[in-house]
């Protein structure tokens, strides 16, 4: 085995480092432009190319003496980093690097090829590789679509909140509210409706609230809750694929559910949400006591909706030309009549004899600071800038699971990629198995880690 390694690595020398060897052959100095100058290279016994360095040998272990010289552009330079790393157990670079120069080898430029190897190790990206990120898309259509209020809406569930039903001589009887929040997706604004419980039939009642009140919204976006799926499948909707819009047969309206464990792509309610909560937070710690009736609780969210209506919707300007700040409130405000207005230059001469004109010159106002102030600063994307790497069909990916540590997540393979407008990958159809069982399902990329191509070399 020694005179074979002997050999092998000798033959792998001669053909990178043949210069370097006829010069300490015939004793004559080497070039300063050789790549080993600085390592002070001398032949063993064997004819090996080693490493003579400037170290006091007597303070180093024989493996470590003369370090054999490994090119980095040879196979056996791969093979060796791989079977050190293996030893290791997949550590980091640093200790595979140790465990290679302690067994005696220096690989000249090993920086880069150990990096390159442990950057291909499935076992090491299942251990510590990172999920999935891609260039934030493309703002939907109706986020920057200036029409009427509620015609395009955001909802989600949050709570719940305690409050007291009775009192009887045994004490008090509590229940508990959930609230709907409903954000426009283009002007900001918010409705919240009450929920007795979490099922579909108190979903749709609120829905039907909103409707009432809002008049009928067009599209309608949500995770994939039970109570959304359900009021889903009471409403006649038809869900075969998550990304296939579904159609509310008879009101024109469609519902878009976003993939599972995908709370980013809700974000637009979801801070929402973030904001309902501190304030009702803060309106409760005002209160004597925080064991409110029911009449109390209704009367504190309407508050919290006009509370939450009534925040700018851009940084508040020093100009004192423009001292209105545009909030979601100035919008709801010109709701009460949903026949659209008549179109074209208005004149300002008679604003203020005929209502209807100060209505639209203020209704125009405001759509023209909505599309200077607002839908500018939608322009920039804030985070997720770069494109990534996209997952294709046969890809093995790495499940990420909340509810099992990093060790128990299970593996899948990629069986259907969903492309956006813009030709990214952001959404994934995975197929994986269980005690025998195969199950399919929707996932966002950021909830998965890419271990191994379709195809790829394995070596």
């Amino acid at each position: 085995m020694s005179r074979a390694r002997s050999t092998i690595i000798r033959c792998v020398e001669q053909e990178i480092y043949l210069e370097e060897v006829t010069c300490i052959i015939k004793g004559r100095p080497i070039s300063n432009d050789s790549p080993i100058i600085k390592l002070n290279p001398v032949l063993d016994k064997d004819g090996v190319l080693s490493v003579g360095g400037c170290l006091p040998l007597e303070y180093l272990t024989q493996p470590g003496k003369h370090p054999v010289v490994i090119p980095r552009s040879n196979h056996i330079a791969v093979l060796i980093v791989w079977h050190y790393h293996q030893q290791v157990a997949h550590r980091g670079r640093y200790i595979t690097e140790g465990a290679i120069r302690t067994a005696g080898y220096w690989i000249v430029g090993s920086n880069g090829l150990v990096s390159a190897i442990i950057h291909k190790c499935v076992i090491c990206r299942r251990l510590r590789g990172t999920l999935q990120t891609q260039k934030m898309a493309d703002l939907p259509a109706d986020r920057a679509n200036p029409g009427l209020p509620f015609t395009s809406v955001g909802l989600d569930v949050f709570g719940p909140w305690n409050f007291v039903t009775g009192r009887t001589r045994g004490g008090s009887a509590d229940s508990k509210r959930w609230f709907v929040l409903v954000t426009c997706m283009p002007t900001r604004a918010v409705h919240i409706e009450v929920l007795e419980s979490l099922s579909a039939s108190s979903l749709i009642n609120a829905l039907r609230r909103l409707f009432s009140i809002c008049g009928p919204a067009k599209i309608l976006r949500s995770d994939r809750g039970t109570n959304f799926v359900g009021a889903c499948k009471d409403l006649n909707l038809n869900v075969d694929k998550p990304d296939v819009l579904n159609y509310l047969r008879g009101k024109g309206c469609t519902w878009i559910f976003n993939p599972p464990h995908s709370s980013h792509m809700g974000g637009a309610w979801e801070r929402m949400i973030d904001i309902a909560r501190k304030i009702l937070n803060a309106m409760l710690l005002q209160k004597e006591t925080t064991r409110l009736t029911n009449e109390v609780l209704c009367t504190l969210m309407a508050e919290v909706m006009a509370v939450t209506n009534a925040r700018p919707l851009v940084p508040v300007s020093t100009d004192p030309d423009m001292p209105a700040v545009l909030i979601p409130f100035m919008l709801l405000t010109k709701k009460a009549d949903p026949l659209s207005a008549p179109s074209g230059n208005m004149d300002t001469t008679h604003i203020y004899t005929k209502q209807w004109k100060q209505v639209q010159c203020f209704a125009d106002a405001f759509l023209k600071r909505w599309k200077r102030d607002y839908l500018s600063t939608l322009q920039s994307r804030r985070k997720w800038t770069e494109e990534k790497h996209n997952l294709k069909k046969g890809d093995i990916v790495l499940l990420k699971d909340d509810q099992a540590t990093r060790n128990e997540w299970h593996v899948g393979m990629v069986t259907y990629t969903l492309h956006s407008r813009d030709g990214h990958v952001r959404k994934v159809e995975l197929r994986k198995s269980k005690q025998g069982n195969v199950n399919t399902f929707l996932r966002p990329v950021t909830q998965v880690v890419f271990l191994l191509s379709e195809g790829v070399d394995k070596e």
